[in-house]
């Protein structure tokens, strides 16, 4: 894990220079597992997240704009009452854990002073945030509850004595000397980055391997001095906050890891750095979580269309042979003569044909001969008649299709209010059933909103993120002369550009933030079109979120996440 103790170490060094003294302003608690606390420290406003998810638990400040639920969670409630104009006098790490205590001081309901403390564990799927009455220790409560029952060395409940994590028999990294290492080390074992993280607090394998690139071929010589000029940078803060990437993966750290190779970004914070290697991350996961349901019905919807599909195909191959039953009608019609009740076949020649060939006929042997004619005459018409129904169904389900699949990548792109507005545009469209609220209240209907970005010269540029949001933002919100986008020909958001002139680089711009809200998100050169909102029509009757268009300009962008960041308002 990046986040490991040095890393720790080092964001409460950031935190302690911004947020020392600060006063806390607003609480919020945007989603099950995360705070967003506003801090007015030095003359500015910060926002500080802490957040206890199991896959990305962190610390630090961010620009990142999250959604409130309506009524604040009863956590959240609890903070506001004991923290609410609460000053932060310390931020400290526990020893080299994964452990940051905010001390906070702040007045109870008498007017009385009182301190606090607001302690966060970062330990992956065991990350939590803990309220502790300074004085007596004691629990006031947590972001997760843990039972005697699920852990009987350590219980997180109110009221409760909080006891810190059992500490882990590893030697202090940041005191450690040459001499010391080196006797920790056993050289001839082998798995020599394995053997700095067991011996060390607070190291990480990235660490470890990286102290084991730098010795070179590492012995008894070479490891210790790595190691310690490692730790060098750490304690005297000239730490570097940088993403790696290489192929599909990411990794951040604040020291230059130089045995990972591929490309590198430099960043002025470790906060900044965090909030953009978290762009989007934990907001899929949890779309992920809370949209199973809703992506798999839209994907056995989609799979049904096309089998009924397939299907109908094979009716229209079918259809097409109304000629030949025509044909055979008419030719038993004409050689009634030679037929007679019980035949299976006839063979006779077909005068239709330019070369007279014998043609054979498969007869009903409980028919009789004009029995048998009408027949194949009935199935003529039948098939005749089924053509114009079948292919008008080919198409409603090829639209089917069209339409469920803009709904699974707008699913990908969703942040976690998307996934309502989603339902609701399905139950609206008769797909799922419409659940009433307890006391035969209505559903009130999600308030739209649209993600919101600036172009390098300051432009607006506005996106629907669902088709809800797609028909309102092009034809309710957008100007007739404002400039629309959409990928060519591929399922993605509308775009708005509130500007009747804007500029080539704010076309580029909007543009690829259509294409990064579109199927085409990880492709290269990927087609936009652009016109006026007064060339993009809304046909009767067709589904949310489809338009037609004319007077259109295409564009080629490659879909850059840095960009869509930078110009995220």
């Amino acid at each position: 894990m990046a986040f490991d103790g040095i890393f720790t170490h080092s964001i409460v060094h950031e935190l302690q220079n911004t947020l020392k003294n600060g006063r806390i302003s607003k609480i919020y608690q945007p989603y099950k597992n995360e705070l967003l606390i506003q801090i007015r420290a030095n003359g500015k406003n910060h926002k500080l997240l802490l957040s206890a998810h199991p896959s990305y638990a962190r610390v630090h400040l961010t620009n990142e704009l999250l959604d409130n639920p309506n009524e604040p969670p009863m956590f959240c409630m609890l903070l506001r009452k004991h923290l609410d104009g609460s000053i932060i006098e310390n931020i400290s790490q526990v020893d080299v854990d994964r452990i940051i205590i905010f001390d906070i001081k702040g007045r109870n309901e008498l007017g009385d002073v009182s301190y606090k403390q607001l302690i966060i564990e970062i330990m992956g799927r065991h990350s939590n945030i803990i309220l502790v009455d300074t004085e007596k220790q004691i629990i006031i409560d947590s972001i997760k509850h843990i039972s005697p029952a699920v852990n009987r060395h350590r219980t997180i409940l109110p009221g409760h004595s909080y006891v810190l994590p059992p500490a882990q028999d590893k030697t202090d990294p940041f005191t450690v000397d040459e001499e010391t290492f080196t006797k920790k080390i056993d050289f001839n074992a082998g798995r020599l980055d394995q053997q700095i993280v067991n011996k060390f607090a607070g190291i990480s394998p990235l660490f470890a391997k990286e102290a084991v690139f730098r010795a070179g071929i590492a012995n008894r010589k070479t490891l210790p001095g790595a190691f310690l000029a490692l730790m060098d940078i750490v304690k005297q803060g000239k730490i570097t906050p940088l993403l790696f990437s290489k192929g599909n993966k990411e990794h951040f750290y604040i020291l230059p890891l130089t045995h990972l190779g591929g490309e590198s970004k430099e960043f002025l914070t470790i906060s900044g750095m965090l909030d953009r290697f978290y762009f989007g991350k934990a907001e899929r996961d949890r779309v992920k979580q809370q949209g199973n349901d809703l992506e798999r019905f839209i994907f056995n919807e989609k799979t049904k269309n096309e089998k009924k599909i397939k299907k109908l195909e094979a009716t229209l191959t079918e259809s097409e042979k109304a000629e030949k039953y025509k044909l055979y009608g008419e030719l038993i019609t004409a050689n009634m003569y030679a037929m007679k009740r019980g035949d299976k076949e006839i063979e006779v020649q077909n005068y239709y044909s330019p070369d007279n060939e014998l043609i054979k006929i498969i007869l009903n042997p409980q028919k009789t001969p004009s029995e048998n004619a009408q027949s194949y005459f009935l199935k003529y018409h039948k098939a005749k008649n089924s053509v114009a129904f079948v292919e008008n169904e080919i198409r409603k389900a090829r639209e089917e299709i069209v339409y469920f699949d803009s709904l699974l990548q707008q699913i990908e792109s969703a942040a976690p209010k998307d996934l309502q507005e989603i339902r609701e545009e399905l139950m609206e469209e008769g797909y799922l059933k419409i659940k009433q609220q307890k006391g035969n209240k209505k559903n009130k209907p999600s308030k739209l909103s649209f993600e919101r970005y600036e172009s390098s010269d300051g432009t607006e540029i506005l996106v629907g993120k669902n088709n809800k949001q797609n028909d309102y933002l092009t034809n309710k919100i957008a100007a007739r002369d404002e400039i629309w986008l959409h990928t060519k020909d591929i399922p993605g958001s509308h775009v708005i550009i509130r500007s009747k002139q804007p500029s080539r680089e704010t076309i580029i711009e909007a543009a690829t933030i259509a294409a990064y809200f579109s199927k085409a998100k990880n492709s290269s050169s990927v087609p936009v079109d652009y016109t006026t909102v007064r060339h993009v029509k809304k046909p009767s009757g067709s589904k949310p979120g489809f338009v037609i268009y004319d007077n259109q300009q295409t564009v080629y962008v490659t879909p850059v996440e840095d960009l869509i960041v930078k110009l995220r308002k």
